[in-house]
């Protein structure tokens, strides 16, 4: 007995209620991170089929895909704070529940309006998730949880932009087969936050946190500023990428495979994950330095691979692009977030994923009226990519002399 009881003193409390031990629980938050950012570029490389089936034009597939980013933001201004006060478990056990809803009404569209529907719920859910589960990481591990919270994203992009795409190249089924996948996932992701301990002391306030704010504590003012242009660009760029990537691959290279239509996002969006593991222990203002320079660089590379109608230059200047895009990022999540206090985390991820679906969503969309109105994607591609240059240097010359002091 005495024994025993030794033993069972021993394990952590958690383990002694039946929860997941902290370390568990961190990597259920970041893998909750990445199925959802996968769930979100999985219908990338699915475009071509829809066009093809249901008869869309390029301004119709952009506006799928921007609908998804404007559903995550009502989400993120309406319930971006609810877990400061709810705790993170409720949002998010409800959240992973409506993903594997979505899932299944992805695999049942047969048409424009049943994936709009898909998009707008996926939107929501991803919304209400995604600071909750940024700020339990922090909660968790500052450190860790910073670096989680830049990889994670671009880390589930590419995932679902390249799985989708083979499982559209290889097996049956495509348009259902990837969705209901994601939504077994979900589920047992849902079953695992159950087991979840709360990060948090929930408190009052939960029904007046869901009116719309954009607010920030005063101490983070300045770094945000310091960080949007490297997020309007990182972010702009991979809205492009996510929308209208398989049509340019298409369009320019003579390429018609979905495969390569997803290969070309997860290019981008594996190297910015890859970026932020390489760049993680550097300072917030360096990273960010790094990230616009290759922002520029592989931006310029890119758009003269489009210009002459190389594939292999297209896709070395995303692979650049994307490492730009990762640390990128990540210097603008750890330029923030250090600067707010545990109840105010959720409400700050909200801010920066604000601001980097406005910026994701918003242009793509402006893209497909534009290549819709004129015809001229190569076009339009230049223009955008000068657009992002332009802002990536603009977010070197803000961190460059900060670098000094």
């Amino acid at each position: 007995m005495t024994c025993a009881s030794a033993i069972s003193a021993s394990r952590p409390a958690a383990i002694r209620a039946g929860r997941l031990s902290s370390t568990a629980t961190f990597y259920l938050l970041a893998s909750i991170t990445v199925s959802f950012l996968a769930g979100s570029s999985a219908p990338t490389p699915l475009y071509p089929l829809y066009q093809t089936e249901w008869g869309f034009s390029p301004i119709t597939v952009t506006v799928v895909f921007g609908i998804y980013a404007l559903a995550l933001l009502s989400a993120l201004l309406v319930a971006g704070r609810l877990s400061d006060y709810a705790g993170r478990r409720p949002v998010l056990i409800v959240a992973t529940v409506a993903q594997a809803a979505t899932m299944l009404v992805f695999a049942m569209a047969d048409g424009l309006v049943g994936l709009l529907i898909a998009r707008v719920i996926q939107g929501l859910s991803t919304g209400a998730a995604i600071a909750a589960v940024g700020a339990g990481m922090l909660d968790l591990d500052k450190a860790r949880g910073a670096v989680a919270n830049a990889v994670a994203p671009p880390l589930g992009t590419a995932i679902g932009a390249i799985v989708a795409g083979l499982m559209v190249r290889y097996l049956p089924a495509p348009t259902q087969l990837v969705y209901l996948v994601l939504g077994g996932i979900f589920i047992l992701q849902g079953i695992g936050v159950i087991f979840m301990a709360e990060s948090i002391s929930p408190r009052s306030g939960a029904l007046a946190s869901l009116k719309p704010q954009f607010r920030l504590p005063i101490a983070t003012h300045e770094p945000l500023m310091l960080a949007v242009p490297v997020l309007v660009a990182a972010w702009a760029l991979a809205g492009f990428y996510a929308s209208l990537g398989p049509a340019l691959i298409r369009s320019i290279f003579g390429l018609n495979s979905s495969l390569l239509g997803g290969l070309a996002l997860f290019v981008l969006a594996g190297c910015g994950g890859v970026s932020v593991l390489l760049l993680q222990r550097h300072e917030p203002r360096t990273v960010i330095s790094v990230g616009a320079s290759a922002l520029f660089t592989g931006v310029a590379v890119a758009v003269a691979g489009l210009s002459y109608h190389s594939a292999v230059a297209f896709f070395l200047g995303t692979a650049v692009a994307g490492m730009g895009f990762g640390s990128g990022f990540q210097g603008a999540v750890r330029t923030v977030v250090p600067f707010a206090a545990p109840h105010e985390r959720a409400g700050v991820l909200s801010v920066i994923f604000v601001v980097s679906y406005v910026a994701m969503g918003v242009p793509a969309i402006v893209v497909g009226y534009l290549v819709a109105r004129g015809g001229n994607i190569l076009g339009t591609a230049r223009d955008f990519g000068a657009v992002v240059m332009a802002l990536a240097a603009l977010a070197l010359l803000g961190a460059v002399p900060r670098r000094s002091k």
